[in-house]
């Protein structure tokens, strides 16, 4: 299916108007029919089945595309002339009735079931005139008694929660049960996960990612939506709304110019779902954004899947990034979780006369200008180049930990840098999203150990020490598996880590504490530190191409036909030998990353740092005019010198290039 013409005078940035996302959203949904079971309940596309199992697979896809096809009717006033909605109402039929073959499975079947409902009910919600209101009693009675069976049950202590408040909500307009006490239940525990800013923990201590995004500023506000009535929703509308304004500034700086979230966290196949709260912004009048500069937003994220084949030839969506990259899938993840992608294209609920499709597009944060920010929630600092569009985290507060004991790696979380323009290594043979984690360490991004048998240490649970001004900490024990699935670790010194960003470039701290007997960090260690030797790895610079290297006498620089990194050792490190991959990276096939090593066994209580910078041009914008220098250019660090305060705790001095000079006091 061609897509329309471009207008770049309405869209200057991306050339989209709403036209383009309805034959985006009628592609998706086109390139699924095939795959539609007879009875069109069940939508079986091709590909290795989730552990939920084939069955689970198959409501997962109709409730997914569903919510797409309600989104694109819906605003549309009800006009639907590919016939969407005549076979998600034979789906409803056939998929609630009892004695069908092709029946859904109940909540008691397949937990998995509970997730799908929700996009069903939200579909049936902005759908009623011309889907609920026009099915026979009969079927309307099986959807509430298939629906009825969340209504009491205690649901998983994670965005969960709101599966079942949206499928009560819905239930509760059509007449059939609901409970004021889970309702209750689970705005509380929302608000025991509110970390400040609009950012919410999925559940556990620190697991900070794109589910604030794509759940906990989706549901709780169509919740409130679908039960305007209900006191208890009125009660929270105005919360939830001022946090979806505190957010919105936050998460549009995690969005290269390239249109490119931030590649972080779990379940990334759903690439622009990420967009949720920006449509719900556009949805409910709210935010601090103009309308222009959302469209903008949203219509270059789509742009950027799409221009990188998410879309495989057939129209279907591949499990993956850009194309398709069967690292990426989970154990819940089957051939239609990628879908969705569906809560991304909630903006077709919004007329064409809507100031969000009339409005003319405006620039992205770092479009305006070079910009750094502080996000205390999540814990991470974030640096946006205008430059090259890219936008870069250094992580000191996020790990998905539940509890503090000591974990596996989960490197999409527990990096110590993530970036728009760079993806964190999967292995795919080591099935990382399928078994509790990874055993072994991350190879990029990451500050390890090496033990006797140069096997790296380990990373969480973190501990934050702060986020203030550009400058992060965060503390860890480093640890080594020995039965990682049965938590068995052997243990080592106490590492904390700095973190202070300005421009392309990091300056990383890192000292290994000497043991100190406090009763609060026991410092027994299994694994002689006299043994250990420091190394600190960089950004993973991929391409379709070898990375190429160079070596230089103020560090080494990767490129790989766009984005290039340097590395530059300060206080005891110097270069060492790049680690080299294939087919791990969701980016590119190939893959480089440079490393720094200690000049000898880690001394306890030295302060070490490295520079890291990543940089690339952005193509089409005045600023990547030939000749024009990249960020990565300027000199990082002309000095690190290292001070005492009266206490005795380190004062670590940076100085760049161009003569500032930042004073970094070593946390206690």
């Amino acid at each position: 299916m061609s897509l329309p013409d471009e207008d770049r005078a309405l869209s200057p940035f991306t050339g989209w108007t709403r036209a383009h996302w309805a034959a985006v959203a009628d592609r998706m949904l086109l390139g699924v029919r095939p795959h539609a079971s007879p009875t069109q309940a069940l939508l079986r596309l091709p590909g290795s089945p989730s552990r939920s199992g084939a069955w689970s697979d198959g409501l997962e896809g109709f409730a997914r595309t569903f919510l797409a096809a309600a989104f694109r009717v819906a605003g549309s006033g009800g006009d639907d002339p590919h016939g969407f909605l005549d076979r998600y109402a034979a789906g409803l039929a056939a998929g609630t009735d009892p004695t069908n073959p092709e029946r859904w499975p109940t909540f008691a079947e397949a937990g998995q079931a509970k997730v799908e409902a929700a996009s069903i009910v939200i579909g049936l919600h902005e759908t009623r005139p011309w889907l609920w209101d026009r099915l026979d009693d009969g079927v309307r009675e099986r959807v509430v008694t298939w629906l009825a069976g969340q209504v009491g049950e205690p649901s998983i202590d994670n965005n969960w929660i709101w599966f079942q408040n949206v499928t009560e909500a819905f239930l509760r307009s059509v007449g059939g049960p609901w409970s004021q006490a889970d309702l209750e239940r689970n705005c509380e525990l929302t608000e025991s996960w509110h970390r400040g800013g609009g950012w919410y923990t999925d559940g556990g201590l620190r697991k900070h990612d794109f589910y604030t995004a794509w759940a906990f500023h989706l549901y709780p506000l169509w919740w409130c939506r679908m039960a305007p009535d209900l006191p208890l929703a009125q009660e929270y509308r105005s919360v939830y709304l001022d946090r979806l304004a505190e957010f919105l500034p936050g998460h549009a700086a995690l969005f290269g110019a390239d249109g490119a979230p931030l590649f972080q966290g779990r379940s990334l196949t759903y690439r622009w779902a990420a967009l949720a709260p920006v449509w719900v912004a556009a949805v409910f009048d709210s935010g601090p954004f103009d309308p222009g500069m959302l469209r903008r937003w949203a219509s270059g994220t789509l742009r950027y899947f799409l221009d990188r084949g998410a879309l495989d030839d057939d129209d279907v969506l591949t499990t993956g990034w850009h194309g398709s990259f069967p690292a990426l899938a989970q154990w819940y993840s089957g051939p239609a979780s990628p879908y969705w992608a569906s809560k991304g294209m909630l903006g077709l609920l919004l007329p064409e006369d809507h100031p969000v499709w009339t409005s003319v597009e405006q620039p992205l944060p770092v479009e305006r200008a070079d910009f750094q920010l502080d996000l205390p929630g999540p814990g991470w600092l974030v640096s946006g180049t205008k430059d090259d569009g890219i936008v870069r985290v250094a992580n000191h507060g996020t790990d998905r930990a539940s509890d503090e004991r000591l974990a596996p790696e989960l490197p999409v979380y527990t990096a110590f840098a993530f970036s728009t323009h760079t993806a964190v290594g999967l292995d795919p043979a080591q099935e990382l999203w399928r078994g509790r984690g990874l055993e072994a360490a991350p190879a990029d991004s990451a500050v390890v150990l090496l033990d006797e048998r140069g096997e790296p240490s380990m990373r969480p649970p973190v501990r934050p020490l702060g986020v203030v001004d550009g400058v992060a900490f965060s503390r860890h024990r480093a640890h080594w598996p020995v039965d990682s699935a049965a938590d068995v670790f052997r243990t080592g010194p106490t590492v904390t880590v700095g973190s202070v960003l300005r421009g392309a470039w990091e300056v990383r701290l890192i000292r290994v504490e000497e043991s100190t007997g406090a009763a609060e960090e026991p410092m027994s260690e299994d694994v002689d530190p006299a043994g250990l030797r420091l190394r600190v790895s960089g950004w993973p610079v991929a391409g379709e191409a070898p990375p190429e290297i160079e070596f230089g006498p103020d560090g080494e620089v990767i490129s790989a036909g766009g984005p290039r990194s340097r590395a530059v050792g300060l206080l005891g490190l110097v270069g060492g030998e790049a680690l080299r991959f294939e087919g791990v990276s969701a980016v590119g096939r190939y893959s480089a990353v440079s490393t720094l090593v200690g000049t000898g066994p880690v001394e306890p209580g030295r302060v070490y740092a490295a520079a890291f910078a990543l940089s690339g041009r952005a193509a089409g914008t005045a600023s990547s005019a030939a000749g024009s220098a990249s960020a990565a250019d300027v000199a990082p660090a002309v000095d690190v010198a290292i001070s005492a305060t009266a206490t005795g705790s380190p004062v670590v001095v940076v100085r760049w290039g161009d003569g500032r000079t930042q004073s970094v006091e070593w946390p206690s």
